[in-house]
Formats: structure tokens, C-alpha cells, sequence
């Protein structure tokens, strides 16, 4: 029987896990605690430091047992533990962490992990790889995690870290190390590897992606990537994908407040008269953090007028004007979930006769859809759209529009829906020519943007109508978790009245 490739560990698990809350009361081998790192052991929990927010030390945010917000460490666990259920005996899954991004010089933007490694390990941090491996004599996992050390000089300036004790303590990695020595730490994992899952991206035939981590480029990552070269590397992102896209009731409880919170922000804001796009957008972010979410989930379209029928209009420096409308796609995060919502709404608080058709025309299309987002339905995304598509056009005819050919494309130019979660085009590269399956969450959102020429019916020229919502799908009925943002006629128009 070959042994464990995983050199570093012994292929077995500990009987529970291990949380930040028990370091201070449970013995540790402290043979595995570097020197420097030793009076770790011995300080309360409460008086840690780390490089995201824990139980012990934002109680405000997170409850005993969450890793992150909603999300326990046990959940993470499980996660990994489906995710080695799919490879093979002695195959690895590699990921990392995002990079920090600069604007300039040293001005960095906000931090953003990447979804596949966050979901996975719920580490929010940049510089790290995760690495986890089945073992060959059984189906158990090793979960190896190589983070930046602490380092005092540079968590003055660019703020704490958790480093590798809180590697095996908090996040319940078995193996970890320092991730400038990821080349030594590395290549035996995967050189022993029978299969090594990835989807880090060559740079050439001599320089791997993790060189990026290297002090001596010019060695360790040529290196590495010559022992990724003589693997056998296949992607990871389906394999993921097929976990991420079935929502745990954690998962499912986070998109609801999320959606909750949006919602509601939405609402608030269609109360009040606006005449600035940016003054709008501002509201509505303000309006998601004072709900409890962490902030905005992508950059808003705030689009008045014409504005609304550019799909990804996110300039929102415009005036917004009495006798238009105003397009708003929108939507709040909270510990790392998204729900996507776009509402259209009167500037002056009510629809004029013309503005109320093709509104109802985009509702009732919207409604009817959201009504199949059951496995019971056995429809697909691409269904719905066709769905969606038949009832748009019918209902145009009535309004008196000529509807010949490939007319639709022009007036309806996108999908009908996609997947959301941790990512606002949630598993990218999934399929939407399949079934649709309980706990999946996708978006409805039918739209029409009439451009103002005489092909068209004068009185819905320039008019940009989308209407948007994120559904949870279940066996019977969907759950519709944005439903406090109001888009019935009578709701919107009493808002103001």
C-alpha cells in the first residue's frame, strides 16, 4: 500500500476541532510552536491579535464557534472534506489567497479574497496557499496552510497577521509554514502527488504563478514549476463549482440577511427625492452598512434616464430628472455572501401611464419566472430565459411593438439570470443548461431598454426597465430572499404619496 504523500503529517484528524476559544484552555505541543512564537500558548485568547475578526476579540460580529460571520469552523471543515471526497487516492487540491492590488505606488485597494480559497478555508488574508490532499490508504484529508509569519515591523504598517500558530489553532490547519519557504514546503507534496488539482495559471514554460512569494525568483520558481510541469495538473474549478453551487442553511441564513438588509435600503431610498446619481449611490451604501452588512457587494449602477439602457452603466455622475426613471442595481455583503437586486423606479414618485406599461410588461415577465425557480418546475436558467423571452415578446405585441426577426436581442440583450453567492456571478464557467437543483441561488431579472429611435413606439423611447431579485431554489416553492425592496405599481408609488 504507497503511504501518505503528505510527508509533513500523519494522515489522521483530530477528534474535534480545534477553535481560537480553546487556546487558552487546552494543553499545546509545544515542540510545534516555533521559539520566537512559544508565549503564544500562555495568553488569553481574548488578548490575541489577528488578521481578521474572531469571537474572541469582535463578539459583536461573530458568535462562538463562527470562523466568519454565519460560518462555523466546522462547516469550513466539511467543505474540505467534500472537496477531498472528489479526488483521487494521493491527489492534491492547490489554491491561494488574492493578492493586494494597488492603485498607486503604495496606495493599495480593499482587500478581497478569492471566493474558491475563502470558501474553503475561511482565511482573509493575502500570501497564502492552501493545499488538500487525500491520503492513500483511506478517505481522509491533510489541510496544509501556508501564511505570512508574524512579523512586528510589518504589521505595524500594513496591520496584524494571524501567522502560522493561528494556522493550526484557529484555522485547524494539520501542517503549516511560512509562505516565503513555499517552494521547499511544496514541491515533495507535489512531486509524491498521483494527481494535483489547480487552476493557477503558467506565465511561461520557467515561471509558475507562486513566484510572486519568492525572495529568489529566479530559482525557487523555476524551481517549482518544473515539478508542476511534470505533473499532472487538471483544473480545480469544476470540481469546486459543484460544491459551491448547493447553499448550506449558514450560507443560505447569510444571502437572506444580506437580502433582508438590501432590501430594505432600497426601500428607504425610493421614499425620498433624488436628483443626483451619486448622491443615490451614496445613500444606498451607507444605508447596507448601517443595515449590518460589511458594504457594498460590487459597484452600483445608479443610471437616470437614457443612462438606465447601458446594461453596466456605473459612471452615476448624472442629474436625475422629474418625468424619467432611474435604474438601480444594487446590493449589499455580509461575511462574504451577495444578493443582487435592481429595482426601476419613478424620479417623481409616480408612473406616468407609458412607464407603467412597459414596467408592468418587465414584472409580470419577472413574477412568472421567479414562480418556476422550483426543482419541481425542472427548468433550467436557459429555460427561464426562453420562458421569459416568449412572455416579453407577447406582451410587447400588445403595447403595440413591431417584433419581427432578432427584434428581442436588441430591446432584451442579456440573460435572464446567473448563479450568486460568494461572487456576484457566482461559480463562473457553470453550466446554465442544467436543471435546476434545491439550495442553488440564482438571480431573475428580466430587463427591456427601448433606444430612442422610430423603430419603436415614440412614447417607450429611451426607457431602461430591469427588474431584479436573488432566489433561493427549492423543491417546491422559491424562496425569494430580497423581497423587503418593493416593486409592485401601488408599493412604489404609495412610498411617496
Amino acid at each position: 500500500m504507497q503511504p501518505c504523500v503528505h510527508a509533513l503529517h500523519k494522515c489522521t484528524r483530530p477528534v474535534a476541532l480545534r477553535t481560537v476559544s480553546s487556546i487558552s484552555r487546552r494543553p499545546l505541543d509545544r515542540s510545534r510552536i516555533p521559539a520566537q512564537l512559544r508565549s503564544y500558548a500562555s495568553i488569553s485568547a481574548a488578548e490575541l491579535h489577528f488578521g481578521q475578526p474572531l469571537h474572541e476579540t469582535h463578539p459583536h460580529l461573530l458568535k462562538a464557534g463562527e470562523l466568519t460571520p454565519g460560518i462555523t469552523a466546522l462547516e469550513y471543515a466539511q467543505r474540505r472534506s467534500k472537496l477531498a471526497a472528489k479526488l483521487p487516492k494521493n491527489g492534491i487540491a492547490i489554491l491561494a489567497a488574492s493578492e493586494v492590488k494597488y492603485r498607486s505606488g503604495a496606495v493599495f485597494y480593499e482587500f478581497h479574497q478569492d471566493s474558491n480559497f475563502f470558501y474553503l478555508t475561511g482565511f482573509n488574508e493575502p500570501e497564502a496557499v492552501a493545499v488538500i490532499g487525500k491520503c492513500a490508504e483511506d478517505d481522509d484529508h491533510v489541510f496544509h496552510l501556508f501564511v505570512r509569519p508574524k512579523d512586528p515591523k510589518a504589521e505595524q504598517w500594513d496591520g496584524v497577521r494571524s501567522g502560522t500558530q493561528a494556522a493550526l489553532d484557529v484555522f485547524n490547519a494539520d501542517e503549516t509554514g511560512e509562505i516565503n519557504q513555499i517552494s521547499n514546503l511544496l514541491s515533495p507534496i507535489v512531486s509524491s502527488a498521483s494527481k494535483v488539482y489547480t487552476d493557477f495559471p503558467f506565465e511561461s514554460k520557467t515561471k509558475f504563478f507562486f513566484s510572486r512569494f519568492f525572495n529568489d525568483r529566479s530559482s525557487n520558481a523555476v524551481g517549482l514549476a518544473k515539478v508542476l510541469e511534470s505533473s499532472n495538473i487538471i483544473p480545480l474549478k469544476d470540481i469546486i463549482n459543484d460544491i459551491r453551487n448547493i447553499k448550506s442553511d449558514a450560507e443560505i441564513a447569510n444571502m437572506r440577511k444580506a437580502g433582508q438588509a438590501s432590501g430594505r435600503a432600497f426601500t428607504d431610498a425610493m421614499q425620498q427625492a433624488w436628483t443626483k446619481e451619486k448622491d443615490l449611490a451614496a445613500y444606498l451604501d451607507y444605508k447596507f452598512r448601517s443595515n449590518s452588512c460589511d458594504g457594498s457587494a460590487y459597484v452600483p449602477v445608479v443610471a437616470g434616464g437614457q443612462n438606465g439602457s447601458i446594461i453596466h452603466y456605473t459612471q452615476n455622475d448624472h442629474l436625475l430628472r422629474d418625468g424619467e426613471l432611474v435604474l438601480v442595481d444594487a446590493g449589499g455583503e455580509y461575511g462574504g455572501y451577495i444578493t443582487d437586486i435592481t429595482r426601476t423606479w419613478p424620479i417623481s414618485g409616480t408612473f406616468t401611464p407609458a412607464q407603467k406599461d412597459l414596467y408592468n410588461v418587465v414584472l409580470n415577465t419577472q413574477r412568472h419566472c421567479i414562480s418556476l425557480c422550483s426543482a419541481n418546475a425542472n427548468f433550467s436558467l436557459d429555460g427561464l430565459h426562453e420562458i421569459a423571452e416568449n412572455h416579453l415578446k407577447d406582451q410587447l405585441g400588445q403595447l403595440g411593438f413591431d417584433m419581427p426577426g432578432k427584434t428581442l436581442e436588441t430591446l432584451f440583450p442579456h440573460h435572464l439570470g446567473h448563479y450568486v453567492g460568494l461572487d456576484v456571478h457566482d461559480t463562473p464557467g457553470q453550466s446554465r443548461k442544467s436543471l435546476l437543483r434545491p439550495r442553488q441561488c440564482v438571480t431573475i431579472e428580466p430587463g427591456l431598454y427601448v433606444p430612442n429611435t422610430d423603430a419603436y413606439p415614440a412614447h417607450f423611447r429611451g426607457m431602461g426597465i430591469r427588474i431584479e431579485d436573488s432566489v433561493c431554489v427549492q423543491e417546491e416553492h422559491p424562496l425569494v430572499l430580497t423581497t423587503e425592496a418593493v416593486k409592485e405599481v401601488e408599493d412604489i408609488e404609495a412610498l411617496r404619496s
